[in-house]
């Protein structure tokens, strides 16, 4: 029901260009086209026309309303992505058939990429059936190990996609083991520091409290059980976890044994990124366009991507 407000605000805007680097298969080409026909994107496909073509055919999807732009392969799609994005001709980027790491490359280069000052991270939006709020993980697909500085950023970006999606300002739990900052275990400290950070104005934006273990970050009884009153423990809408170890591992036990949906977005570039996956659902593919529309076009009205 969440992911279902999502994409129903999605469609009442303005669709944005997105370049979608390689869809060929299946699941990315339905998920662009889908999109499209929900009016959530305008997508540029963009790979070897042939076998996209072919891939269409197949799966009896219409693309004769939809830009394709011919590479020889999914190095030249991501590349020829990437640069339609930089000429101002794609305001989203939307990773089709081909490795991630292969399109971060082409994102990341110090020229001809579309790297700003803010550090890239990933944020997955959960639907979460035993949970009021949609609850935001981060970062789980992108920085494995990531220092305070980086993780300054990968909060910043929460806090900048909660707000786009109008959902206010968010209640961010910095996680860890314990709730108590222990020297031994090194994402106490760090959390502690965060929120420090956003005490003098470093990061901005968010409620930010930490650290907090699992239990009383979500749980108002857990939470009342350690004593802790923070307006944010027991009621995180943002969690922000140690390491990508521990981010994957979260957001797949919600997905798989709380029959959590999950959307996912990559920020930090100079536009939106949509990372769909083979075993997504339909539903959590069109709410990863979804989220992108709306953060595009929230940045659009608003004041222009941080550079």
């Amino acid at each position: 029901m969440k992911f279902d407000a999502l994409v129903k605000r999605a469609a009442g805007i303005a669709p944005a260009v997105c370049a979608v680097a390689h869809p060929c298969d299946e699941t990315s080409l339905t998920a662009a086209v889908e999109a499209f026909e929900l009016g959530l994107l305008i997508p540029i496909l963009i790979g070897p026309k042939a076998k996209i073509k072919s891939m269409a055919s197949q799966c009896s999807l219409d693309i004769s309303k939809l830009q394709l732009i011919d590479t020889p392969h999914s190095h030249a799609s991501a590349a020829e992505a990437v640069a339609q994005v930089r000429a101002g001709k794609a305001t989203l980027l939307m990773k089709g058939s081909l490795h991630t790491d292969e399109l971060m490359h082409e994102v990341v280069k110090a020229d001809t990429g579309l790297r700003t000052a803010r550090r890239l991270s990933h944020i997955f939006v959960m639907d979460v059936p035993t949970y009021a709020e949609p609850l935001f993980v981060t970062d789980a697909a992108i920085n494995i190990a990531p220092d305070l500085l980086c993780k300054a950023d990968i909060v910043q970006n929460a806090i900048d996609l909660h707000i786009a999606l109008g959902l206010g300002q968010p209640r961010v739990a910095i996680l860890s083991a314990v709730e108590q900052v222990n020297p031994k275990i090194p994402s106490t400290i760090e959390a502690a520091a965060l929120c420090k950070m956003a005490e003098r104005g470093q990061i901005t934006g968010g409620l930010l409290d930490g650290p907090l273990a699992m239990d009383n970050a979500v749980s108002p009884q857990a939470a009342q059980i350690k004593g802790l009153t923070s307006p944010v423990a027991g009621h995180a809408q943002i969690l922000v976890v140690p390491d990508l170890e521990a981010g994957n591992m979260l957001a797949k036990n919600l997905s798989f044994l709380s029959g959590a949906h999950a959307a996912g977005i990559v920020l930090g570039a100079r536009v939106p990124i949509i990372l769909t996956s083979r075993a997504d659902s339909k539903q959590s593919r069109l709410a990863s366009c979804a989220l992108a529309a709306l953060y595009a076009h929230h940045q659009s009205t608003t004041k222009p991507a941080v550079v």
